[in-house]
């Protein structure tokens, strides 16, 4: 079901607050500028699919910018594949700027800034990719970000059209069937990807990456379970304890690890929120499957150089 916001012809500064904070609440810290004296309307439909997010914005001309000082604010780790189905947009990353006409697809990094510039109204699909999905390294990354990437070669008529139709349509997918959409979205993807930087995509892409991506699709749905053990994880997708840790050989990290630093990201995001109830670091903690809350202050300062309640306090000063 579609999560719905919408707001129509508001005023002025009315009209960005309440826009800019659903724009936060739905992607990531970001500077939204809208026309002086402009009247202004806009939607935004999200869903979820699996580990990915898919949300489609329809909305009057503005310019949003993803600033050091944002990044810095609150860290995410995601690339967005932008879809875009009506309007013109300019997408503005690592020193390069793409214009997007309709039926258009672009790439950009949360990790690093970027400029979304929108002359006139549009609607756009997004799809928030986990960084760690991805096959590609960050170098190969930044070298495809702000670019328009072919959407009329062979493999690009395979793959633009399955993405949009998933968006299209993610409203009405059940969440098994969102599971194995949204491994073969991020295939398909790292696929696309592969062949624009000149790759085999078979160096990339193959069985036990879709393996290691359902892997991760599950320890992102059970994060919050306390239980969550590495046998169990073996045995749902059966495979061996010793199998597992062999996936993530390739992550440079183990499976604990990974799931460790997973809740402690999400943990680290929704200290980051403002919200009308604020709750303690410790309900926000055992919420994400930590037990012990000494344990996760001691991971948490380990993972990012201070302690959760510094952290709340900077992020939302």
């Amino acid at each position: 079901m579609s999560v719905v916001f919408s707001v129509r012809s508001m005023p002025g500064s009315e009209r960005l607050e309440h826009w800019q904070e659903e724009v936060f609440r739905t992607f990531v810290p970001l500077r939204i500028t809208l026309p002086k004296g402009e009247p202004f309307s806009g939607t935004i439909s999200t869903d979820r699919l699996g580990p990915l997010q898919a949300t489609t914005v329809d909305c009057d001309r503005g310019r949003v910018d993803r600033t050091p000082r944002l990044i810095a604010r609150a860290s995410a780790d995601y690339v967005y594949v932008g879809l875009q189905r009506s309007g013109h947009a300019h997408v503005d990353q690592d020193a390069r700027s793409a214009e997007l006409r309709p039926g258009d697809v672009a790439l950009y990094d949360t990790t690093r800034p970027y400029t979304l510039r929108f002359p006139q109204r549009f609607r756009t699909q997004v799809l928030l990719v986990p960084r760690s999905l991805l096959p590609q390294t960050e170098g190969e990354l930044q070298r495809v970000t702000a670019t328009s990437l072919p959407r009329d070669d062979g493999l690009g008529q395979v793959v633009l059209p399955f993405l949009r139709s998933v968006a299209d349509r993610a409203p009405d997918i059940t969440p098994t069937a969102a599971e194995r959409l949204a491994a073969n979205a991020v295939d398909l993807v790292g696929t696309l990807l592969a062949e624009h930087l000149g790759r085999d995509p078979q160096d990339t892409v193959g069985g036990s990456l879709a393996l290691l991506l359902r892997v991760k699709a599950f320890i992102d749905r059970h994060l919050a379970d306390p239980d969550l053990t590495l046998a169990h994880i073996a045995r749902e997708h059966r495979i061996s304890v010793r199998y597992l840790h062999k996936l993530f050989e390739s992550e440079s990290t183990t499976a604990a690890r990974w799931i460790q630093r997973r809740r402690l990201d999400e943990c680290r995001s929704e200290l980051s929120r403002r919200s009308p109830v604020t709750p303690t670091v410790a309900a926000v903690a055992r919420r994400w499957g930590f037990t012990n809350a000494a344990h996760f202050s001691r991971a948490f300062r380990a993972a990012y150089g201070t302690s959760p309640s510094a952290w709340r306090a900077g992020a939302q000063g």
